[in-house]
């Protein structure tokens, strides 16, 4: 019986992450810590992308994002308890700290984060550069000029 299960067909659309199927190796890998907190990556028109994390019970003063070298890096850290006469019954709200990290591709850009409802959404854009666009060559009709 096979086991194994190719994700070449994911491969083929890229969704501006370098990478991908390392995203989609570890989740099967089932690794410890890669499941939390949950998140989507969602595309939004040609150039547009959004990351949603599930960050229920964490502040704006939780978070921390970070773009270095191309990797997108979202941290969350445990909050004090702010209330010291507080005891939970049961505490089903995990505020564990986690450490996500995102590798961009070229021309991918960090647009902005928002905190609402305990969903994060970093807003991503690619800004591909003048340089880098594909550029449409016309075909003439004469001969082609060597220059001397």
């Amino acid at each position: 019986m096979m086991t194994a299960l190719s994700m070449a067909p994911l491969f083929r659309q890229s969704i501006g992450f370098d990478r991908f199927n390392d995203l989609f190796e570890s989740a099967l890998r089932n690794e410890a810590g890669s499941s939390y907190p949950p998140y989507n990556i969602e595309k939004h028109g040609d150039d547009q992308y959004r990351i949603v994390i599930a960050a229920a019970g964490f502040q704006e003063s939780d978070l921390e994002l970070q773009v270095e070298r191309g990797v997108l890096t979202v941290g969350g850290g445990k909050r004090e308890n702010e209330a010291g006469d507080v005891t939970y019954l049961h505490q089903g709200i995990a505020q564990r700290a986690f450490k996500l990290s995102f590798r961009l591709v070229d021309h991918i850009e960090v647009k902005g984060a928002e905190l609402r409802n305990g969903l994060l959404s970093i807003e991503l854009v690619r800004v591909v550069p003048e340089e880098a666009k594909p550029k449409r060559i016309p075909i003439g009709g004469g001969r082609p000029v060597l220059e001397s």
